[in-house]
């Protein structure tokens, strides 16, 4: 229960300080932190509870870096649900608490036609630049494998495991550094889908791409380390 406490605390954090960042304060005109303050925002997110709680639960925060892990060899399957439903659980109440204090603004709606509408991620008309859904599922697919490599990397106990977390966070702002203008950046199932919830409309139909390509794109990456980078043991 500590483990999935951890994965849950995590993931509200990385959905409140993430998504908040984007609904709260990247639009404010003259004074907004833009793409770049949402992207550091993201990985700041990740960076703080790794070391918060990572040594609890591992700090997956996202169901795609628990599904690349299992296929890396890190994680035993048995565990990929429970933290799943942890994960997701603690993205939807960062949401709703996201939407609790949006609601008290004069005027707060969510216009759910426009693209990113509450931190929401997209593709074709709901793209932030109006890129295709093959776009999005190759930039989703790819920016994922190598997160998971990162991921795997940083924390290889032939790595230096004290700075794991700065380079896990790291990857993740360079992750939305390239890929907010295309799909406002997922990488993340729960995050999508604690957004698209509130959200509803076209976001909600869309979903489906961002579980699929995260999670396939892990899965490769663990299997890339695992068979192609992983140091095996020598007798």
């Amino acid at each position: 229960m500590r483990k999935l406490f951890a994965e849950f605390f995590g993931t509200f954090w990385l959905v409140f300080g993430g998504c908040g960042s984007a609904v709260f304060a990247a639009g404010i005109p003259d004074l907004g932190i833009g793409f770049a303050g949402v992207s550091l925002a993201f990985g700041l997110t990740v960076l703080t509870m790794a070391y918060a709680v990572g040594h609890i639960s591992g700090g997956h925060f996202n169901p795609a870096v628990s599904f690349g892990l299992w296929a890396g060899g890190r994680f035993s399957g048995k565990d990929l649900l429970p933290y799943i439903v942890s994960q997701c659980l603690g993205a939807i109440v960062a949401a709703g608490t996201l939407l609790f204090i949006l609601s008290g603004k004069a005027g707060f709606t969510i216009d759910n036609t426009k693209p990113g509408a509450f931190a929401t991620n997209g593709y074709g008309a709901f793209s932030p630049d109006g890129y295709s859904m093959g776009s999005a599922f190759v930039a989703e697919f790819v920016l994922t494998m190598f997160f998971l490599i990162v991921i795997i990397g940083a924390t290889d106990k032939l790595a230096n495991g004290k700075f794991a977390g700065v380079a896990i966070g790291l990857a993740l702002t360079l992750i939305h550094l390239i890929s907010i203008p295309i799909t406002n950046t997922s990488v993340n199932p729960a995050r999508s889908t604690s957004q698209a919830l509130f959200a509803q409309g076209e976001s909600l139909s869309q979903l489906w791409l961002f579980w699929a390509a995260p999670i396939a794109g892990a899965l490769v990456g663990g299997f890339i380390y695992k068979i192609l980078l992983d140091k095996k043991e020598t007798l």
